[in-house]
């Protein structure tokens, strides 16, 4: 297998472009190749199947969903109020929607890891080291509510956000935001 780091992570962003756009059936090495612009063959010299490419392109989509160091510290900056819960929330809402090919390659991940066991491994771990990452922080910050709001938030906002990315006229951007603010006040 091919060493370049770059070009390994280049080819992994192209291959969550073509599963956003195409499924988890349009995800071949070609397609891969062809959307990363690089000559036919080179997704085949740096992965050793198409599990590993779907494990790949599984662990990439968490790491590029993850809020950045600035934005984590802004989370942090002021009071510690339920306005702030529901503003970090709908900023979360917002970032991940930003986010659409991501969003969309995972939801396709989601149903193939119901065929392939190494997948579904690894994506119950991020899952699972995501929320428990969200409870973290979430009781690190003082920010008011406990574990069960934040895990009940997780699961409602992800529901949102794939509203909002398959169907956007259901919730106008407003609506969203009003939603999750009200939903931050009855489970805080």
């Amino acid at each position: 297998m091919r060493r370049n780091a770059e070009r390994r992570v280049a080819l992994i962003d192209a291959a969550i472009e073509v599963l956003a756009e195409q499924g988890a059936r349009g995800l071949t090495f070609r397609a891969v190749d062809g959307a990363a612009q690089v000559p036919p063959g080179t997704a085949s010299n740096y992965f050793a199947s198409r599990d590993d490419l779907f494990t790949e392109v599984g662990a990439r989509v968490y790491e590029r969903l993850q809020p950045d160091e600035e934005t984590v510290a802004r989370h942090l900056e002021g009071a510690q109020d339920r306005e702030k819960f529901a503003a970090v929330m709908r900023e979360t809402v917002r970032r991940v929607a930003g986010f659409r090919t991501g969003y969309l390659a995972l939801l396709e991940l989601r149903l193939e890891a119901t065929r392939r066991p190494e997948l579904r491994a690894l994506l119950t771990r991020s899952v699972r080291a995501d929320v428990d990452a969200n409870v973290a922080g979430h009781r690190a910050s003082g920010l008011p509510g406990d574990a069960t709001s934040v895990r009940l938030l997780h699961m409602a906002l992800n529901w949102l956000i794939v509203e909002r990315l398959t169907l956007p006229e259901v919730y106008s951007e407003q609506e969203a935001d009003d939603l999750v603010a009200r939903a931050v006040e009855r489970l805080i």
